[in-house]
């Protein structure tokens, strides 16, 4: 059984590009700034909480 990508809860860094249509280097200094309050570490890498990255848009985008 294969998860599509909009059901899981987060995204590694090609996921995180391919949902907000950026690249690799604009989605590492985001998910790399400390402020930013959908990321996740586990280990050393990170991950975006798919719910609390689309509160995030919805609030920076003007649409809350």
């Amino acid at each position: 059984m294969k998860i599509k990508e909009t059901d899981k809860a987060l995204l590694n860094l090609e996921e995180f590009c391919t949902y907000l249509g950026i690249g690799k280097t604009k989605a590492r200094e985001l998910l790399k700034n400390p402020m930013c309050t959908y990321v996740i570490r586990i280990g050393n890498r990170l991950y975006a909480n798919k719910r609390k990255l689309d509160k995030w848009i919805d609030i920076n985008s003007g649409n809350l």
